[in-house]
């Protein structure tokens, strides 16, 4: 695949398992609106709209500082994702299905437009360019100095980082009672199994709807399910 000796079709390590190793240790976090406010409220520019960008489409940290002004069509209200940019360098996204097109809501491309005003420009129209190399930026020193101080801010109770928004975006997906299959485009995954299982938990507000639907269902009000009884 590296070689482009053979379609870069799967993401290769989706195949290796590790015994012991390859299950997720531990449960990822998953912000609840109210908490991502608070983050998104202690942050500043260009930062700020880095996170917003990631929160409100569900992109890879790669992908969100990869973009360029001509991937937004904004008549139409889309975004074309095609590269990512992992310590500088730009590449492809990592598999045929990262590569999409999304769909912009209208108020956040309000929001991306006035971002565009008053961000410093680039000859290749980098959506997010670090004035003082004229580059794109590298997501680790943000992650460290600018998200995890802003999670500390919001008085969180653990560290965050930029998968937190991609976690919490398909949970949000969940609770917005989004199909499976449609979960599975807007997260650009192959497999809808990856969806489901490594990406975002339920938000507790939905599982109690959800409880309490089956609770009704079981449980009528006024007594009328004893009554029968």
């Amino acid at each position: 695949m590296f070689w482009e000796l053979m379609p870069m079709a799967r993401n290769p390590m989706e195949f290796v398992e590790i015994r012991g190793i390859s299950k997720r240790q531990k449960k990822p976090f998953v912000l609840t609106p109210e908490q991502y406010q608070l983050v998104v409220g202690a942050l500043d520019d260009p930062y700020k709209p880095m996170v917003q960008v990631a929160m409100c489409l569900g992109l890879r940290v790669s992908e969100v500082l990869a973009l360029q002004w001509a991937d937004f069509d904004f008549d139409a209200l889309t975004l074309k994702v095609t590269r990512a940019a992992v310590h500088g360098r730009i590449s492809r996204v990592k598999t045929e299905y990262s590569q999409d097109e999304l769909p912009l809501d209208a108020s956040f491309a309000n929001l991306l437009r006035s971002w565009r005003k008053r961000a410093p420009k680039s000859p290749e129209g980098w959506v997010f360019v670090n004035e003082s190399t004229g580059k794109v930026y590298h997501a680790s020193c943000i992650q460290q100095d600018y998200i995890r101080t802003a999670g500390r801010k919001a008085k969180l109770g653990r560290n965050i980082g930029w998968h937190t928004f991609r976690h919490t975006y398909r949970s949000l997906l969940d609770d917005a009672g989004a199909p499976v299959g449609v979960q599975q485009k807007l997260m650009r995954h192959a497999q809808v199994a990856t969806t489901m299982n490594v990406y975002g938990d339920a938000q507790m507000r939905s599982k109690r709807a959800a409880n309490s639907n089956v609770v009704r269902m079981v449980l009528p009000e006024n007594g009328a399910m004893r009554a029968a009884g």
